[in-house]
């Protein structure tokens, strides 16, 4: 029976320890040994599960033999790790032991805790433009009520701050549909320098508002790509409009699209569109999290500019739904570079190198 308990143990797919009457671990199998360590059996449990909720666990299931559920955190070396742990009763040879399986909910943790965060975000950004809404109105209401100057600034300012809500709700409902068919791989031609002239022609007057010269590098014979126009464009927009509004002014910024070429990270031929600027720059460490939502490397001038702080993160969406990359670099002082790589031709889904 005991030479069968071990066997099972081996077997399990999850992480398994069993352990007898006499509190010392019997069997552990393979997937427990990479979460727990080497050289497990005939330990005393508690020499190897240190964690106070576990060890009651344990010891009560070993008590009585009820089943018991808890929990068990640990560290990959890379990121901390949840696992659910179920306490069972078994009946050994030697007496009742007590069978501990681990299952792994480290992801589960991590999208309620992006679903907790997204919301406390949500909120957040309403709530700002909200509470001033909501003390302009009570302002024209009583105080202001008959002064004419007074209450066309406020309008204004409520005005601006309405817009900006209203920004921000097309920004979550993009997201939203872009998450919903970002599976779906866009096929329709589209003439990039074409496009991409477009979206300087759009820009051009914010741009000279802004004391910012746009610098087109375009080839000028045709270079069609596999996508969405109305997708890419909402992309370049969003980057030359971003370098144009935080380079300051004085500043150029150049739209360069580059031959088709070979590139290792697509598999394949694609094309390279940089949006480069000779502005502030900003410290690379905020590189990796530019893409979150709601993400900002000065929140306090991105909401006076405007920014819901999604634009990048629809990006980031547009792009992986077009199986393309995007690479950022900056150096403080000397300016940002945001280089979108995307595929020449339409290609089937798969595992992507983000």
């Amino acid at each position: 029976m005991q030479a069968e308990a071990r066997d099972l143990v081996a077997a399990m797919p999850l992480p398994a320890v069993l352990i007898r009457w006499d509190e010392r671990i019997d069997a552990a199998n393979a997937e427990a040994v990479a979460l727990l360590g080497e050289g497990l059996e005939e330990r005393h449990f508690i020499t190897v599960l240190r964690q106070p909720v576990l060890l009651d666990a344990i010891e009560g299931t070993l008590r009585d033999g009820a089943a018991r559920k808890t929990r068990y955190l640990t560290s990959n070396g890379r990121q901390d790790a949840t696992f659910d742990v179920s306490c069972r009763s078994v009946a050994l040879r030697s007496g009742t032991g007590v069978l501990l399986t681990f299952t792994d909910v480290t992801q589960m943790e991590q999208a309620g805790q992006m679903r907790r965060d997204f919301v406390a975000n949500v909120s957040h950004e309403l709530r700002t433009p909200l509470t001033a809404l909501l003390g302009f109105i009570e302002t024209l209401r009583g105080p202001a009520r008959e002064d004419a100057a007074a209450r066309d600034r406020f309008l204004e300012i409520m005005g601006n701050e309405a817009g900006r809500m209203e920004r921000l709700v097309g920004d979550l409902l993009s997201l939203s549909r872009l998450e919903a068919e970002e599976r779906v791989r866009p096929t329709e031609p589209v003439e990039l320098p074409e496009l991409l002239a477009g979206v300087l022609s759009g820009l051009a007057p914010v741009a000279e508002e802004a004391g910012v010269t746009l610098i087109p590098e375009l080839p000028e014979q045709p270079l069609e790509i596999a996508g969405d126009p109305d997708q890419l464009r909402q992309v370049f927009v969003n980057l030359v409009e971003n370098a144009v509004k935080y380079s300051g002014k004085g500043a150029q910024v150049t739209l360069r699209l580059s031959p088709p070429a070979y590139h290792p990270r697509l598999r394949a031929e694609g094309v390279e569109v940089e949006v480069v600027d000779t502005g502030p720059g900003f410290d690379p460490l905020h590189i990796p999290r530019l893409t979150e939502r709601f993400y900002r490397v000065d929140s306090h001038r991105s909401r006076e500019m405007g920014g819901t702080g999604l634009g990048l993160a629809i990006v980031k969406h547009i792009i992986n739904r077009h199986r393309g990359r995007l690479r950022i670099e900056s150096t403080p002082g000397k300016g940002s570079t945001f280089r979108v790589i995307l595929p020449l031709r339409a290609a089937p889904p798969r595992g992507e190198d983000r």
